[in-house]
Parts: structure tokens; C-alpha cells; sequence
């Protein structure tokens, strides 16, 4: 399991570790790891460090620090490395004089800086900016963990070069503009090829949009004991090995009925591809039977004649362990009240968020896990898209407290959020009514590609989540493994091309194996 922690841990474990080394030990060790990281990429870039041309951006503190000294240690392997002074009055004097010893030099920056970058006209280059421009490598070093907003303008313009550069860009902790417990960017900020964080992964590296700025991530050891404290971790993401330890597995007593069947209320008139694909995924996902009811009974039986049909809605379909509800629906909120009503674990999708009764999702007693996209989602909470997909995480929190439900925000940092999950650093509730979760953290999924946005993916998606409900899963684990291996089955459908849903649904055994296999 990959865990992050919010900056309050980070910096809570951090001075109960200093009070037990020699001063400047933490230091030293976040500097040789982020030194080590940078001769990686000059050798894999250009064959060597001697000679190469480092630049690092140092702002004030520690994360400045940082950069100093791991520049003195390329300086000292033969790199030539410029230090752009941000705050000189507040820069990391050790560092610094570690930096000058070791032969690296420094520039301030001038007022001239701020506009050097800005497009208004023909310019000279001032030196600092100069410098970013004939780098082979950034190092940024301007803001640590703790900033808030958009660079300062002094900075922009540094930012900018070094992203038209053609140099690498490794961040020091995380790109310096990005919010480090909430992913937001509010602003310009550094966009990165290599993150070098310490410690533990911050929420931000995690998810987007922040997640784009931090390029790879690379989590240098420091020696911080996370565990200590009473603090959960904000966010996680599931591993091959945490997934195969939650997946179904029939034993040899098992029939189609002890294994789970799901209900699948979907499709239209107009929309009943959607019943096809959710049933697609519904028949890959662990549970032993898909009964179908809505008016694309035909059509289900043409392609999946294994499926179990009827035309009697959910309320007297017969006996299910879970229902998915509202993909294709269209604007008949009836099968998605009729789900709702029922005692068992529930997945609203699609038109199925429209239409269902936001009193009658807060009123159940069973589990229920929402699963919007970033449309949705803003629709639900009254708010534009854009906000939505700036603040995921708030946005997944906000919405999963209103209904009190399990939600899974999709996109390209797909979430689940149970009620309270991840709030205050990790000490907020355990899933609610939303399923009985194996702990606070948001799920965050690690798998995927961008060629699953593509219509019908999110109807695959439904259904392979309400398979695992039906197979005994709590939401946060349905959603969370459903995610997973949807995300898998996308890349290995797609293979760098372009790629249907029942493709991601047909792969998707595939994806189960590779999990399974270890």
C-alpha cells in the first residue's frame, strides 16, 4: 500500500526526529538522496555529471536548503551549478556556504527578472534567467511543503524558462506552486519531469491536478516513523498485492448464489448499449449471477446469454445481493427508487445521480457507493466543473458527507471517499454507511490510461464495482478494486492505441490474472 500524509504528520515527525539527531542530519540525508536522483537523470541524459550544467532555484528554508546542498555534492562530481538566489537575506546560510565551498556559484534576481520571461517584447536575458536557459538541469528548490497559491511573480518567470528550457526539472518534495495536502493549484507553479520527495508521498503528489506538475516520483528514506503518531494517512493507493488480497475467490462449496448475484437496472430505448457494457463488466467481476431488468432485455441476451433477464423492475426481480442502477437510464427515475428501497449495497451511475432522491440515499441503512464523473459530481454539488476538477479531493469529501454515501469521483486521478474519510489529517470516520472501510485514508487509483475516456468506459466500470458488492465487498473496496482493475484492463485493451469499452471489459481477465499471479 502506497500511504501519503498530510503536512501537519509530515512536520509533526520531522521534529520528533531532529530532537534525536545531530543538528543538520535530516538535512544532509534529504540532500544526498536528492543529489543521487539528480546525477541519475544528467547520466541517463548526457552520459555524465562532470560537466554538466545545473541551475538550482533556492528559496528560502529548508526546501532551499535542500537544493544547496545536493547542488555542493554535483559540484563537487564536476557540475558546474549556479544558484538563483530568491530570497537572498533568507537563504539557507549553511547550505549556502557548502555551495560556494564546493565551487558553485550564485545570481540574485532583480526586478528586471520578473518581466525577463513575461513576453513583452524583445529583451536581453537578465543572468538568472539566462541561466535556467542554459541549463541541462533545474533543480527547485522555491517553496517546501508548507506553501500556499501560485508562485510569487519573482519566481514565474524562472518557471516558465525552465519548462521552455529542454532541461530537466526535478522538484525538491513537491513542485513548488502546488498545494501539498489537497492537489490544487491555484496559480503558476513548476512543472517537473521528477519529484524527489521525502519521507512519505504528500496527498498532492497523488492526485491531480498537482499530480501532472510532479512528473515521476521518487521517495527517498530519511528515517521518519509515520506510525507513531495517532495520525492516519490521508490518502492511499492499492498495490497488485493489496488487491489480490480483497478479490473473490469461490471455494469449493460455492455456487452462482453463495457467490454473489447483481441486479443491473439500466439502459433505455435510446441508451441500451449502456445495459450491454454494464452487464460486460458485471460478468467479469467476481459474482456468481447478473440479473438484468430494464428495456434492453434483448439485446443483454444477444450478447451475454448467460445473463438472467426480466421486465418486472427491481422491486420484483428477484433475489439480489447488490443493484447497479442508472447507467442509460435516462429520465425514468423508477428502477433507481425501486434499487434504492432495497436492503443491500447500491451503485448509482450516470442518469442514475440525476434522478435519485438525495433524502433516500441519506436514509439507507445498506451501503451505497455514488460513482460520478467530474460533470456529475459538479452538478450534484451546484458548483461549475472547473471546481470540481481543480479541488477532487474536496469535491469527493463534499459529496460524500451530503448524501453520506461512498463515492467515486472518476477522472484521471480517480478517488474514493467514504463519509469523513481522510478529513484532518486521517482522524475522520470509518466509511459511515457507505461500507465498513479498512481505514480513514481516501483511496487514490494508481492504474489507468487516457484512452479510457471513451463512451461506455464508466458503464464498464459500474458494473465490474457491483459485481464486487454483490461478492461481499464493503463500497470503499468494491470501488476501490473495481477502479484498480478497470484501470489495468484499459491499458492492456488499449496498448498505446485508440480503444472501445467492451475492449476494457473483454481484457479485464486479463487484468485479474496479472493481480492474482503476484
Amino acid at each position: 500500500m502506497r500511504t501519503a500524509y498530510s503536512v501537519e504528520t509530515v512536520r509533526a515527525a520531522e521534529r520528533d526526529l531532529m530532537a534525536r539527531l545531530p543538528e543538520g542530519t535530516l538535512m544532509q540525508r534529504a540532500a544526498a538522496g536528492l543529489a543521487a536522483a539528480c546525477a541519475d537523470l544528467l547520466a541517463r541524459g548526457h552520459g555524465r555529471v562532470y560537466g554538466s550544467r545545473v541551475v538550482l532555484l533556492v528559496g528560502s528554508g529548508d526546501n532551499g536548503g535542500d537544493a544547496l546542498y545536493a547542488g555542493a555534492r554535483l559540484a563537487r562530481r564536476g557540475a558546474g551549478v549556479t544558484a538563483v538566489l530568491l530570497a537572498p537575506e533568507h537563504t539557507h546560510a549553511a547550505g549556502l556556504e557548502a555551495l560556494r565551498r564546493a565551487g558553485g556559484r550564485t545570481v540574485g534576481i532583480t526586478d528586471a527578472d520578473a518581466d525577463a520571461d513575461a513576453g513583452g517584447g524583445a529583451r536581453a536575458d537578465t543572468d538568472a534567467v539566462a541561466a535556467v536557459r542554459r541549463a541541462d538541469l533545474v533543480v527547485d528548490g522555491i517553496v517546501g511543503i508548507g506553501g500556499r497559491g501560485g508562485l510569487r511573480p519573482a519566481a514565474v518567470p524562472l518557471a516558465e524558462a525552465a519548462e521552455r528550457s529542454g532541461a530537466a526539472v526535478v522538484a525538491v518534495d513537491l513542485p513548488s506552486g502546488v498545494d501539498a495536502d489537497t492537489g490544487e493549484v491555484r496559480g503558476t507553479a513548476v512543472r517537473a519531469d521528477l519529484t524527489v520527495t521525502f519521507g512519505t508521498h504528500k496527498p498532492g503528489l497523488l492526485v491531480d491536478p498537482a499530480r501532472e506538475y510532479a512528473g515521476s516520483v521518487r521517495l527517498v528514506d530519511i528515517g521518519l516513523d509515520l506510525t507513531a503518531g495517532s495520525a492516519d494517512p490521508v490518502l492511499e493507493a492499492l498495490q497488485h498485492a493489496d488487491v489480490a488480497r480483497l478479490l473473490p475467490v469461490p471455494g469449493a462449496e460455492s455456487d452462482k448464489y453463495r457467490r454473489g448475484v447483481v441486479g443491473i437496472a439500466a439502459g433505455s430505448a435510446r441508451y441500451p448499449g449502456a445495459a450491454v457494457l454494464a452487464v460486460a463488466g458485471a460478468l467479469r467481476g467476481g459474482a456468481g449471477a447478473v440479473r438484468y431488468v430494464g428495456p434492453a432485455a434483448q439485446d443483454v441476451i444477444a450478447r451475454f446469454p448467460e445473463t438472467l433477464v426480466s421486465d418486472r423492475g427491481p422491486k420484483h426481480a428477484g433475489r439480489v445481493q447488490a443493484w447497479v442502477a442508472g447507467p442509460g437510464a435516462g429520465d425514468d427515475a423508477g428502477p433507481v427508487a425501486e434499487a434504492l428501497a432495497a436492503d443491500v449495497p447500491v451503485l448509482i451511475d450516470a442518469d442514475g445521480l440525476r434522478l435519485a432522491d438525495a433524502s433516500a440515499v441519506r436514509a439507507r441503512s445498506a451501503p451505497t457507493l455514488l460513482t460520478p464523473h467530474a460533470g456529475e459530481a459538479a452538478a450534484l454539488l451546484g458548483v461549475e466543473r472547473e471546481e470540481v476538477e481543480g479541488g477532487r479531493l474536496a469535491a469527493a469529501r463534499e459529496l460524500a458527507g451530503r448524501y453520506g454515501a461512498t463515492v467515486l469521483l472518476k477522472g484521471s486521478t480517480t478517488l474514493v471517499v467514504g463519509p469523513g474519510d481522510g478529513d484532518k489529517g486521517g482522524k475522520g470516520g470509518k466509511g459511515g454507511k457507505g461500507g465498513k472501510g479498512h481505514g480513514t485514508a481516501v483511496r487514490v487509483n494508481p492504474t489507468g490510461t487516457s484512452w479510457l475516456a471513451t463512451a461506455g468506459s464508466g458503464d464498464v466500470l459500474s458494473g465490474l464495482a457491483g459485481s464486487l458488492l454483490a461478492a461481499g465487498l464493503p463500497a470503499r473496496d468494491a470501488g476501490g478494486v473495481a477502479a484498480y482493475l478497470h484501470g489495468l484492463a484499459g491499458r492492456y485493451a488499449a496498448n498505446g492505441a485508440p480503444v472501445g469499452a467492451h475492449d476494457v471489459a473483454a481484457a479485464i481477465p486479463a487484468a485479474w490474472r496479472d493481480v492474482t499471479r503476484g
